[in-house]
């Protein structure tokens, strides 16, 4: 009979419905699950047939996702990944640098503050060595200040050399993923699973560095860094690694046979931000730091061969300069005493004539690789004001990082989250349709029994 037929598909389809809803209702917590429906569609009679039609089929299974909210919220992840990254950098490097005790610009001050005391009295044994003192103060300070930017630079390299693993294990996951989706889709199985599963992973991956995602037509995805390098087609993944082999450390990517040079500053995410740090932040600090250090000692050394001591000797270089391995990258000549200090242009006792040169150095101007040419004595404050920009800069991007990507995640939500009010709803409405179609079939039951009982 027609009518049980119909009422049986129609309990089915409810059955389906029901299973759907209910698997909804069940991930409600779960991190990334898609929401999913499903599809009916009226089974229409035959040809030149007279009837209202053969009930409802389940036509498939629907997954409520938006493409572009997806993109969003992986271009957000990078964005996001990248000022995360950078900040605690940033953030100890400025306070640091700025600390009143521990700044280049308090061992600077204080070792000319030591030189105009001399002028006071310059024979004065202890005033003299006041200076040799400030002199090993100042270079502690250059070498403490260094160090830190060196400290650095290994905990970038170290931070990196962790992620690169990750980031190609996620490469090697989602190839996988394209793989099984594309076996299952071929056989009609129902992939929402297998899709959310690859879209964490590939959020996962958004974190790291920035990425572009493409759809193919077999349900699996491209996946290739911003800057263009391949990274998934198909099944086929590519390899994130640094080349080692010139000596210095340069990233690219090896796919298939082939390999593609990376610019590590540019390809966003928590990757992206360290090379862009180390590149435009790190480095160029660093260089300033050793710079200063060297001008600085370089023209202090030359005055001080201009002059002569209180013996009447040529001055001797009050400081040497480093290459930033365990003697640091400035200290003061081994066994200088005070007396060494050439303060006097003519061996004259009591005359400061070249002592006032030296003082007069901390006016003169150096040129820095971050900063550009500065006076000695602002050379420091302009970098910290430099630092403190960059600083705030990335803060405040950081913040906007922050807003994009809670705005991104409600976005995504909004059209694959479950919403447990429709759910509700939707476990009414099925179940009200399970039950009209039950009900359909018993009323069939009572006029087959009824149709029966006539013939009886």
């Amino acid at each position: 009979m027609t009518i049980i037929n119909n009422a049986l598909s129609g309990a089915v389809a409810a059955q389906a419905a029901l299973n759907t809803t209910s698997q909804n209702v069940a991930n409600l917590q779960t991190k990334g699950y898609t929401r999913q429906g499903v599809l009916l569609t009226a089974v229409a009679p035959g040809i030149g047939t007279q009837s209202a039609g053969y009930g409802v089929k389940l036509s498939g299974m629907l997954r409520f996702s938006d493409s572009y909210k997806s993109q969003q919220l992986w271009r957000s992840n990078a964005e996001l990944g990248q000022y995360t990254q950078q900040q605690p950098y940033l953030t100890q490097l400025e306070q640091v640098m700025g600390d009143d005790k521990s700044s280049l610009s308090n061992g600077i001050d204080n070792f000319f503050k030591a030189l105009n005391a001399v002028g006071e009295e310059p024979t004065s044994a202890p005033l003299r060595g006041q200076v040799v003192a400030q002199a090993g103060a100042l270079a502690e300070s250059f070498n403490s200040i260094y160090q830190v930017t060196r400290n650095q630079q290994i905990s970038v390299q170290q931070q990196r050399d962790a992620i690169l693993p990750k980031f190609n294990t996620l490469v090697a996951n989602i190839a996988s993923l394209n793989k099984s989706i594309a076996a299952a889709g071929a056989l009609g199985t129902n992939t929402s699973g297998l899709i959310d599963e690859r879209d964490l992973a590939i959020d996962s991956l958004s974190q790291l560095a920035a990425i572009e995602v493409l759809e193919q037509p077999d349900g699996s995805r491209t996946v290739s860094l911003k800057t263009g390098q391949p990274l998934v087609v198909g099944t086929m993944a590519g390899m994130l690694q640094m080349d080692t082999s010139s000596g210095t450390p340069k990233m690219e990517v090896a796919f298939g046979n082939s390999d593609y040079a990376v610019d590590d500053s540019r390809i966003g995410g928590q990757l992206g931000g360290l090379g862009n740090f180390e590149r435009n932040t790190l480095l160029p600090l660093q260089q300033s730091i050793m710079s200063m250090s060297e001008q600085l000692a370089d023209k202090i050394n030359t005055q001080l061969a201009a002059g002569t001591d209180s013996a009447g000797n040529p001055g001797i270089p009050l400081f040497v300069k480093g290459t930033g391995g365990v003697g640091g990258i400035l200290s003061v000549t081994p066994g200088y005493t005070s007396d060494n200090l050439a303060l006097s242009m003519d061996g004259t006792p009591g005359d400061s004539s070249n002592l006032q040169l030296l003082v007069d150095i901390k006016n003169q101007a150096i040129t820095l690789p971050s900063v550009g040419t500065v006076i000695i004595g602002d050379a420091d404050t302009q970098l910290v004001g430099k630092l403190g920009i960059d600083s705030q800069q990335n803060k405040s991007l950081l913040n906007t990082a922050t807003t994009i990507r809670r705005q991104a995640e409600d976005d995504w939500a909004a059209t694959s989250g479950v919403n447990k009010d429709e759910e509700a709803m939707n476990l009414v409405e099925f179940q009200n349709m399970y039950q009209a179609n039950m009900k359909v079939i018993a009323v069939a039951n009572n006029l087959f029994d009824a149709t029966l009982s006539m013939f009886g």
